[in-house]
């Protein structure tokens, strides 16, 4: 969606509605709390989704819901800053992007209904009580289940199969945790060492990496997490400067240089995140909605990538893939 349709659907509504029609209904009020910046295509790809989805359900921006947003920037303290400023705005449900905006805005305030579109093991995270019964004021969508942890060090192997050490980014936290267990365990079949790299921030993430491809036959995964994708640009610089292939959980990565990337259509997630906004705002309960996991995962691979680190794709893995970048 380009930028002039995203503007049109966030006002048009509004403008092809004659003032009486606007006098006489109710504006609803949602906020949506992004931990990304606002000129950011893939956040602006994913709230665009999230108003599509609102606009299928009936809703107009304009008309008959206002929606407040607020980007934080990958800035922890603004973060909460912006979650207690937009529960101040008296909204009545409030959407959450990636990062630590579920638990930025749980700290904010325990009874306003939120729905999480990408949430990473909410249990774990104490989000929810659980996944069928949420519990208190927060329910939504998780981006991906544990056991696809293990997909992405399988598609870098057989990809890049000489890789015999592979540096995993990856946050601290239930998670991180979550998703190296898993890692790990499929490592020990694969043949492949494994080190853990933080990813808390730029200096951090430059130095680790710099340092782990000293020796040959290195290659990376980047986990899911929020901090991977304030330094999106970074890290694909990086693997493609040290020539480290390097597999991904979010196909944007794959379209900003790096090599190959399988998770989620985070898009998707937004949408069907509207869907319960939608519900909640006609009257029904975040604890009666149960957390639902994704329908649908792409498998992204980038040819031009591939040949600067010297790699054949199997035609196999082509086959599979959903999107080519050449």
């Amino acid at each position: 969606m380009t930028r002039r349709q995203f503007i049109a659907l966030l006002g048009g509504a509004a403008i092809a509605t004659p003032c009486v029609a606007l006098a006489q209904e109710r504006i609803r009020r949602v906020g949506v709390l992004m931990h990304t910046a606002a000129g950011e295509p893939e956040a602006q790809a994913r709230l665009a989704a999230f108003l599509q989805g609102l606009q299928e359900a009936g809703w107009a921006v304009g008309r008959n819901v206002r929606i407040d947003t607020r980007w934080s920037v990958g800035d922890n303290a603004r973060l909460s800053r912006d979650a207690v400023e937009l529960v101040a705005l008296g909204p009545e449900v409030i959407l959450a992007g990636v990062g630590g905006t579920v638990g930025a805005l749980q700290r904010a305030s325990g009874t306003v209904p939120i729905v999480f579109a990408q949430a990473v093991d909410p249990v774990g995270n104490s989000f929810v009580e659980s996944l069928a019964r949420p519990g208190g004021n927060t329910t939504g969508f998780i981006q991906f289940e544990y056991v696809l942890s293990g997909k992405w060090l399988e598609l870098l192997k057989e990809i890049a199969p000489r890789v015999t050490r592979v540096g995993v980014l990856r946050e601290p936290g239930p998670a991180g945790i979550g998703q190296w267990a898993i890692i790990q365990s499929v490592a020990q079949t694969l043949g492949v060492e494994l080190k853990p790299i933080g990813v808390a921030n730029a200096g951090e993430i430059e130095r680790a990496i710099s340092a782990f491809s000293a020796a040959p036959n290195g290659g990376l995964v980047v986990a899911v997490s929020g901090a991977s994708l304030i330094h999106r640009e970074l890290i694909v610089g990086l693997a493609a400067r040290h020539q480290l292939p390097t597999s991904y959980a979010y196909r944007n990565f794959v379209a900003s240089g790096g090599l190959v990337a399988y998770g989620a259509d985070i898009a998707t997630q937004y949408r069907r995140a509207a869907g319960y906004v939608d519900r909640i705002l006609k009257g029904e309960k975040p604890s009666d909605l149960p957390v639902q996991t994704p329908t649908k995962y792409d498998l992204a691979i980038n040819l031009k990538a591939a040949k600067a680190l010297g790699l054949n794709v199997p035609p196999a893995l082509l086959a599979r893939a959903d999107e080519v970048i050449e």
